[in-house]
């Protein structure tokens, strides 16, 4: 969704989007566009949008809590040349922006920072250059310059990347610069991507429509809760989908899940399931869901991968470890894998979200098949990515009370 709203604002001429999101990160990027001269309507089950490119009404854009927003668009505001003010808020304050201290100079862009941190305020226009970035920290920064890149008239240029993790989101960036008629780079095994001459956008395309795909890193959640305390069918994911979080079914069927798969959706019964070892490294946003499945998983579960989740919305890694525990379940932590003790007794407990929408979800689908009754403080952090989320676990038969504080209660 948000990629297609970045697209959407970097191309001449009107743009349907359908099946859009609604969560808070949606609604940031929504603003993000609004602010740099796209025009929006609203029809609910489809946003029709209006852009000539990059033309800021407004001198400062706000990300609210979005990492992926703050990465991508950043680059894309530093193609014209007013200076403008980026902004954002709860976790999002404290993440680091360095990146963008060392790059955008290189590429003609004046830059202020809090010492790496919000808020920045920057001015180009931005000079597409050959590059070399650090692609170790998230590869949201990537996509931003591949981007701008493809926005601009960047030819016989290349980005040369170290280090890049999370190659599946690279692959739906791309995905979307095509889908959208935006200058395609050549992708040299993801160490190099390069704009030349043949790198020519599709001008045939003055009306565009794009279909946002079901999203598998709030699919996860629901599959596991399937194996955990189903049955249930979840259907509108695509499984031809580039998303990294497909990987979900993978894991599922290391941990033997009961799981089917056909042309009416994905079933999800529970059945006696196994310890497993899953490498997350390119899909760090599967490790609480991950861990969620594993508590109910007989032996060691190991998941490779805990260096991706200290720039989260919380420290995940030690996060899980932390709230898990309250729930009777223990996860070591060994250098980059982290081992979760499954098959005990998961015991409902209160637990604390630490503002952090994924912890929440973790949390409440453990909580599916708990002792007793679980308590989630800052449950709201859902709506970050999926505002929907206790609503559909109230469809498929859980117990939710959503006090006003607002704290959930999930049998």
């Amino acid at each position: 969704m948000q990629r297609a709203l970045a697209a959407a604002l970097l191309r001449n001429g009107e743009t349907v989007i359908r099946n859009p999101g609604h969560s808070n990160d949606d609604k940031a990027a929504i603003g993000i566009i609004k602010a740099l001269g796209a025009e929006i309507v609203d029809n609910g089950d489809e946003l029709i949008i209006n852009s000539s490119g990059v033309n800021p009404v407004a001198d400062e854009i706000n990300c609210g809590e979005s990492g992926l927003s703050i990465r991508m668009f950043t680059p894309l505001v530093a193609l014209n040349d007013k200076e403008i003010t980026i902004n954002g808020s709860g976790s999002l304050a404290s993440r680091p922006m360095d990146f963008f201290d060392e790059i955008l100079p290189q590429l003609g862009v004046k830059i202020k920072s809090n010492d790496g941190k919000l808020p920045m305020t920057i001015q180009g226009p931005l000079q597409p250059k050959n590059i070399e970035v650090d692609g170790s920290l998230s590869s949201q920064f990537l996509t931003g310059l591949l981007m701008a890149y493809a926005a601009s008239n960047a030819k016989d240029v290349s980005i040369k990347v170290r280090n890049l993790k999370s190659k599946p989101y690279i692959d739906l960036t791309l995905d979307v610069i095509k889908k959208f008629g935006l200058r395609v780079p050549e992708n040299r095994n993801y160490e190099e991507f390069i704009f030349s001459n043949e790198s020519t956008p599709d001008s045939r395309l003055l009306t565009h429509d794009y279909t946002v795909e079901g999203d598998w890193s709030g699919g996860a959640f629901l599959l596991v809760a399937g194996a955990i305390a189903g049955p249930i069918t979840v259907r509108g994911l695509d499984l031809s989908s580039t998303q990294a979080d497909k990987a979900i079914i993978d894991a599922l069927m290391a941990a033997n899940a009961g799981i089917a798969m056909d042309a009416k959706g994905i079933q999800l019964h529970p059945t006696a399931m196994d310890g497993f070892y899953f490498d997350a490294t390119d899909c760090p946003d599967l490790f609480p869901p991950l861990v969620a499945l594993a508590a109910y998983c007989k032996g060691k579960t190991t998941i490779k991968g805990v260096s991706r989740l200290t720039h989260k919305e919380s420290n995940r890694a030690t996060t899980l470890q932390d709230e898990f525990d309250m729930m009777g379940v223990t996860i070591d932590l060994e250098g980059d894998e982290m081992v979760i003790h499954g098959g005990g007794i998961v015991k409902g407990a209160d637990v604390h979200s630490n503002h952090d929408h994924r912890i929440a979800m973790a949390c409440a689908v453990a909580a599916l098949k708990a002792t007793d009754e679980t308590v989630i403080e800052e449950a709201q952090a859902v709506k970050k990515s999926y505002p929907g989320f206790y609503n559909d676990l109230k469809s498929l038969g859980a117990a939710v009370s959503l006090p006003f504080n607002p704290e959930s209660l999930i049998n």
